[in-house]
């Protein structure tokens, strides 16, 4: 058991986590950073199954995330774009294909136009919200009592194009159905990329990756700390008063001045907080929950798509993997595929033996890609809902009323613990730029605390 004596503590070693202990060694303060994983960066992970590398995590850079570029130039990694040459296919609720060319849509010419009113709509409330502060809006507790479902049909009498205005948020975004959270996170959701416009376009949204996968971007940062990360030591227990704290992990124990817990939401609970937080915290944490999503990706000896003029990029909305893209490796002659089965969806396919799952999973490719989507050489289920540390995917929102409630607290301190994390972030929500941004932020707010300190209080 190490003991180890710094001014911050840090759970967590995703790309939040890391971050601030960046942002705080290049302040001049000593961290510790504790992962209960033998890795380092939480929701994305870039692995190798079965001789091919897969984007297990998060993966995708889009144009407004301007903090996580930034931090990629930094690190000297570097950028190309998803493969989106060809024809998009849309499979009909019939089992019918269309090939689809620039902005094309299968939908009929009255659901088409009611569909971008309500794009344009959501484009105007999304305007009206400050990401760092949605429940500010002064709409803000009417919008977070009606579910974003009930709202799009006091908006609309076209259900074709409330499930498709839904569908985007619902199993796009948040991988919860849209029943069950409200217009307020909706809308926190579009004004955290800029536009609700920006999450309906997949060529703004999915525009790049790097070329050593996401993860690389913690383990840089982790390169940087190579005495201060320490992996397999999940925390049990923070000790904590005004003085400080003392955070018992597996294989450390740190005395530090502060500590920031860098883990989603709904792994708050997993510590031991000794004295207990404020009533408040434990309420608010009661209420936000992750989503569910299975990631799948199929890997085929060449991306046999390509050479029928297609792009990859299917969309079958009343299928089991409702999306589906090109995630072909920069370089790599093999051709990949990943899709999303989400929310409800997940749940019926969990619901059967692996071999089942899979033979409906690629079923339901091959109904956009034909029967060459059947075969693979590398197939594999991101599944993070059974991940121990993570529970979920891709990220944590509030139920119905729990944004406005309990929103302004998130990000407070409780004395020296901080929360931080993607999942509670303003612009760049649910995304890795959130967590830059809200990880170097946070060490900042520390930085200036510990500036204030007397000398005589500090741990050293």
């Amino acid at each position: 058991m190490q003991e180890l004596t710094r001014d911050v503590a840090i759970v967590g070693a995703g790309a939040t986590g890391l971050s601030a202990a960046r942002a705080l060694t290049r302040a001049g303060h000593t961290v510790a950073v504790l992962e209960a994983r033998d890795r380092v960066g939480g929701r994305t992970w870039t692995d190798t199954v079965e001789g091919a590398r897969l984007e297990i995590g998060g993966q995708w850079v889009s144009p407004d995330q301007t903090a996580l570029i930034a931090l990629i130039d930094e690190l000297g990694l570097e950028l190309f774009s998803r493969y989106r040459d060809g024809d998009t296919v849309y499979v009909s609720p019939d089992g019918g294909t269309t090939r689809l060319t620039g902005d094309e849509t299968p939908a009929a010419p009255a659901t088409a136009t009611e569909t971008e009113r309500l794009v344009a709509l959501l484009d105007d409330l999304a305007a009206e919200v400050d990401p760092a502060a949605p429940w500010a809006h002064p709409r803000a507790a009417e919008l977070d009592s009606v579910s974003f479902s009930q709202w799009l049909i006091q908006q609309s009498e076209d259900p074709d194009a409330r499930d498709a205005v839904a569908l985007w948020i619902a199993g796009g975004m948040l991988t919860k159905p849209a029943h069950s959270f409200s217009a307020l996170q909706a809308a926190l959701m579009a004004a955290s990329t800029g536009a609700f416009r920006h999450i309906v376009d997949e060529d703004f949204l999915l525009d790049r990756r790097i070329i050593t996968g996401m993860q690389s971007v913690s383990e840089a940062m982790a390169a940087e700390l190579p005495e201060d990360v320490v992996l397999s030591c999940p925390v049990r227990e923070i000790h904590w008063d005004e003085s400080g704290v003392t955070v018992v992990g597996q294989e450390a124990t740190v005395r530090a001045r502060r500590v920031i817990v860098a883990v989603p939401p709904n792994l708050y609970s997993r510590i031991g907080y000794i004295p207990p937080l404020p009533r408040r915290k434990h309420q608010a944490h009661q209420h936000q929950s992750m989503g569910l999503v299975i990631k799948v990706h199929a890997v085929y000896d060449t991306p046999f798509w390509r050479a029928e003029g297609l792009s990859g990029t299917c969309f079958n909305p009343a299928g089991l993997v409702q999306e589906v893209y090109d995630n072909t490796n920069h370089g790599d002659e093999r051709g990949t595929l990943v899709g999303f089965v989400p929310d409800e969806k997940a749940d019926t396919l969990f619901a059967l033996g692996a071999d089942e799952r899979r033979s409906k999973i690629l079923a339901s490719i091959a109904d956009a890609l034909g029967p060459a989507a059947l075969n693979p050489t590398v197939y594999y289920e991101s599944d993070w809902g059974s991940e121990e540390w993570t529970r979920g995917a891709y990220a944590a929102s509030y139920d119905l009323g729990g944004l406005h409630r309990y929103g302004p607290d998130q990000n407070e301190p409780v004395g020296p613990l901080y929360f931080a994390s993607s999942d509670i972030a303003g612009p760049g929500y649910q995304h890795v730029d959130g967590a830059v941004r809200i990880g170097t932020a946070t060490a900042e707010r520390i930085a200036a605390s510990l500036a204030e300190e007397p000398a005589a209080g500090r741990i050293r």
